[in-house]
């Protein structure tokens, strides 16, 4: 099911700015058992590249309310679904030169959950291999940290493979340096450090990754924030990717190097992250 601009609808005029220029915004929340997961923390992120991009946000209270109205028309005997919010700047003519008087497209919907039971249970118990992606990063600092909906270098990295067992790619920046997977951000154990890729230049600053940053600080656990190059995975003792569909997914091999999965570090992060959703 999908709601455009509050309408059941699958229609979308073609002069709308997010399918011409790739105008707008998404997140993609997972919802379980009715409820939406970190929706504050998914609603303050739209809030901040909406002001990034000058770009107007639909009011919290609406975007609720046509959520539950899909969440609510959803088989309540199937317990995950993913939500997805897209706003856009609204239609207009040809050109990049916006009109401050455009009114915002938004638009919401409800898809089944990606993962089987078993896949999820296999990716955290046993870890998940990664791909070294050839597609590289571009770098703009106005765009970092915010999921906008310019995602070819995302399109073009994640078909760099096929091969089913391969669950994620690393994608990296020019320099060669680790930024995030194709979908989710990454983690590394280094010396028994805790470190994860500095994204100021590029990539996505993700809710999960947020979520696992604030809860172990708050537990007096310090996070390296850092440029991580490619070299550095030999120093590597743990790695895991996460997001908000697949939580923390450890990681056992990226490219030819084999790590231990889950190690200690990489099942303490989901204990906690158990704890305190």
């Amino acid at each position: 099911m999908m709601l455009i601009n509050g309408v059941e609808t699958d229609q979308i005029t073609a002069i709308d700015r997010g399918l011409q220029y790739g105008d707008g915004l998404f997140e993609t929340i997972a919802v379980v058992d009715g409820e939406p997961e970190f929706w504050q923390q998914h609603l303050q992120r739209l809030q901040q590249g909406g002001e990034r991009l000058a770009l107007s946000i639909p009011d919290a209270v609406l975007l609720q309310q046509e959520s539950e109205q899909l969440i609510a028309a959803a088989d309540a005997n199937i317990h995950r679904w993913v939500l997805k919010i897209t706003v856009t700047r609204g239609s207009g003519g040809r050109g990049y030169r916006y009109s401050e008087a455009q009114t915002p497209t938004r638009i919401l919907s409800l898809s089944p959950w990606p993962y089987s039971e078993q896949q999820q249970s296999e990716a955290v118990t046993q870890g998940v291999m990664l791909h070294i992606c050839n597609t590289r990063l571009g770098e703009n600092p106005t765009l970092a940290g915010i999921k906008h909906l310019n995602r070819l270098e995302q399109v073009l990295a994640r078909n760099e493979w096929s091969d089913p067992a391969i669950a994620e790619g690393v994608v990296m920046n020019p320099q060669g340096e680790m930024v995030e997977g194709t979908m989710s951000n990454l983690f590394f154990v280094q010396n028994g450090e805790l470190v994860t890729p500095e994204l100021k230049q590029s990539g996505v600053v993700g809710v999960m990754r947020q979520q696992i940053i604030q809860q172990l600080q708050q537990q007096g656990v310090t996070v390296a924030i850092r440029p991580i190059p490619l070299q550095q995975l030999i120093l590597t003792e743990e790695a895991f990717c996460c997001n908000s569909l697949i939580g923390i997914w450890p990681i056992h091999k990226i490219g030819g190097i084999s790590f231990h999965a889950p190690g200690p570090i990489t099942k303490d992060c989901i204990q906690r992250l158990k704890r305190g959703s």
